[in-house]
């Protein structure tokens, strides 16, 4: 039987357990009085090849076993046995006396796999070189170590120790493993939703699921009170949310839980722009608001308006108090606080003293390469501007638009005005005549410039640049709109010949719009072209409708010309965007397809909404308007079906005050009927609009009582 020990000492590493053949030696006895030091790591390898061969007395094997030789020896697989890497402990048990054979622990009768550890066998060493000879039958095995008192109950203690330690170390790593599982810490809720142990994106999936079951109650006006008002706010009006991806990853940050729980608040988002504008549109007028600082000039004289704190919202304050309410208990109070403008009294009376005063107290004079003028205190008064902005803070600045209009006499003399490229019909073809650029004084350069000189008694001198106005339509732009056919042309006649001022009104707008153009996509305002219609621009009186009878008013007649161009664009399938019939039918003008205008309140209005651009080509006879539209044809050609007069109504009879304001009339029936604007294409109607109007019964109008 292989010798056993059991004088393995507290420390000393756990080793394979080496069974082998027993070697034909002879051991060594042990050294008396001496105590054998704590067993070092031990390597135990079988005899190399090159070993000396055995004596011949060594070469007898033992009974009972296999005879070694170097030929058998060196057959054997070099074979390491090693402990564990671990340095050895110092002993805490007296060691015993060790024989001089190489030791053999026994196995450990417990180890990681919980049974028996498995044996390793190794072949037996060959005798090395001078040891003794063998004597084969005669020496008995040696005895094993007797051992110590209580070392065994030491032993098992050990074993007990190490088997809890190794549950420890599982049990720990298990729970640091649950602990530990996903983005989200263990135990962690957000609107009762357990997200714990989940990644980042199957948390964001099951809290966008939860707030997806709650859309409409998340949806639902939000009870707002300020002061003593109550009002509500819509959250998609004000972009109030719950913020999904910042939630979780307020949640992922809570750290490692082994036990417990935790809620995490909802992160929430909001515009507060948007939610400013939504309280104060709800909500109205709001506490008091401050009083802005301002100077303002009556005449030369400037005046001031000192400034006030009031009570008004607070963006950021309303957009937190908001935030924070919206899943909690409603309505929510949204405070109000005081504020107070930027600029203060006293930088008022800093700047009537160093700005206002100064600024109108002597003209400016502006020299330029085309000449020199001069800056009145009244122009520069009516361009100084010295208002506060939101913030109640006054920034002295200079309106250069408002400069030019109060400049509009002397800029004349150095400025000349942009031409742009004209297209006229000639000889049935269109033809372009190139515009022209302009020069201005560039006062947009030059109000800061005039700013810094406003509030110095001397050298109120400053330079200005001249600018190149170029045309707004160049000959190229103009001949790439597409300009190239007459597309249609509608023709209205009118009584009493060129000599009449209706005539001459009617002529006299026709001029204003001839050789107009539309760019694609753009809108027409027949007012907006001609601006309103006055006698400095030629226009006289002539009969208007108003309050329902016929007065002078200058400008009558402009509505015949008008019906005339809303046939001209109508018939050549443009978008009509603004018109009104008359009240009244005349027999002169289309039924339902006509127009009216008045000046601002009535208007003509049509939009370009071809791809191409628009000429308006206007002529006019002795008893003729004609308006021709010139593009690329859209469409194959555009008609109109009418529907018969219903609902007709007779006029009464009514007697007005002789006198230079009473028009006498027939008197016309009323009706109402419906027209159909028909749109061909290839032979077909592919398009059809609707137009309906009623119109009333003039009456007829008597003067002083005549018949």
């Amino acid at each position: 039987m292989p010798a056993t020990s059991d004088d393995r000492q507290p420390g000393d590493d756990p080793t394979v357990v080496l069974t082998a053949p027993q070697s034909p030696t002879i051991p060594a006895q042990p050294s008396a009085g001496r105590t054998a030091p704590a067993d070092p790591p031990t390597e135990i390898l079988p005899a190399p090849a090159t070993a000396a061969a055995p004596t011949s007395a060594s070469a007898k094997p033992l009974a009972g076993t296999r005879p070694t030789t170097l030929a058998s020896a060196a057959a054997e697989p070099p074979t390491e046995v090693l402990p564990a890497t671990r340095a050895a402990a110092k002993p805490l048990i007296p060691a015993q006396t060790a024989p001089s054979h190489p030791r053999i622990f026994p196995t450990n009768p417990v180890y990681a796999g919980g049974g028996p550890e498995p044996t390793t066998a190794l072949p037996a060493a060959p005798s090395l070189a001078g040891s003794a000879p063998s004597l084969a039958g005669s020496a008995p095995p040696p005895s094993p170590a007797p051992t110590p008192p209580g070392r065994g109950r030491w032993r098992g203690r050990r074993l007990i120790v190490a088997g809890t330690a190794a549950v420890l170390v599982t049990g720990a790593g298990a729970t640091a493993a649950y602990a530990t599982h996903g983005d989200v810490p263990r135990g962690t809720t957000v609107f009762g939703v357990d997200l714990g142990g989940n990644s980042r994106a199957e948390a964001r999936a099951a809290l966008q699921q939860h707030l997806d079951g709650r859309a409409a109650e998340l949806a639902a006006p939000v009870k707002v009170r300020i002061g003593d008002k109550d009002g509500t706010v819509k959250p998609a009006d004000v972009g109030l949310r719950v913020d999904v991806d910042a939630t979780v990853e307020a949640a992922a940050r809570g750290g490692v839980r082994l036990f417990g729980s935790r809620t995490v608040e909802p992160v929430t988002s909001i515009d507060a722009t948007k939610l400013d504008a939504a309280l104060r549109k709800a909500f109205g007028k709001l506490g008091a608001p401050m009083r802005k600082p301002a100077i303002t000039f009556a005449g030369t004289t400037p005046k001031a308006t000192y400034p006030e704190p009031g009570q008004d919202l607070d963006v950021t304050a309303s957009a937190d108090a908001v935030r924070a309410g919206w899943l909690g208990g409603q309505p929510i109070t949204v405070p109000t606080v005081q504020v107070h403008p930027a600029s203060t009294k006293e930088d008022v009376d800093k700047l009537l003293t160093t700005l206002a005063r100064p600024a109108v107290a002597s003209p400016v004079t502006i020299t330029s390469d085309r000449g020199t003028l001069t800056v009145p205190p009244e122009a520069v008064a009516r361009s100084l501007v010295l208002t506060a902005d939101d913030s109640g803070a006054i920034k002295p600045r200079l309106d250069h638009a408002k400069l030019r209009t109060a400049l509009a006499s002397p800029l004349a003399r150095l400025e000349t005005t942009a031409r742009d490229a004209r297209m006229t019909i000639s000889g049935g073809k269109p033809a372009i005549t190139a515009g022209a650029e302009g020069s201005a004084l560039d006062l947009a350069a030059l109000a800061p410039q005039l700013l810094t000189v406003l509030g110095q008694s001397d050298g109120r001198t400053v330079a200005a640049t001249v600018r190149t106005v170029p045309p707004k339509m160049t000959a190229e732009k103009l001949g790439q709109l597409g300009i190239k056919e007459k597309v249609s042309t509608f023709t209205t006649k009118f009584p009493g010949g060129l000599s009449s001022p209706r005539s001459q009104n009617i002529v006299q707008i026709a001029k204003q719009v001839d050789g107009a153009v539309v760019q694609p996509g753009a809108t027409f305002s027949l007012n907006g072209h001609t601006g309103e219609r006055t006698y400095a621009k030629g226009y006289k009186d002539a009969p208007v409708i108003l309050d329902g009878k016929l007065t002078p008013g200058v400008g009558g007649g402009a509505s015949q010309f008008t019906t005339t161009l809303f046939n001209a664009t109508y018939y050549a399938g443009l978008e009509d965007v603004e018109h009104k019939p008359h009240s009244y039918y005349f027999n002169r003008y289309p039924s339902v397809i006509e127009s009216t205008i008045f000046y601002p309140d009535l208007d003509f209005r049509f939009k370009n909404d071809s791809p191409h651009g628009v000429l308006l080509d206007t002529s006019y006879t002795s008893s003729t308007i004609t308006v021709s539209v010139w593009s690329t044809k859209v469409w194959e050609k555009v008609t109109t079906e009418r529907s018969a007069r219903r609902n007709v109504t007779s006029p009464q009879t009514i007697t007005l005050p002789a006198g230079p304001d009473c028009i006498a009339t027939d008197g016309i029936n009323g009706f109402t009927q419906d027209a159909w604007r028909l749109f061909h294409q290839d032979g077909k109607v592919v398009k059809r609009e609707k137009f309906t109007w009623k119109y009333l019964a003039e009456p007829r109008y008597i003067c002083g009582g005549e018949d």
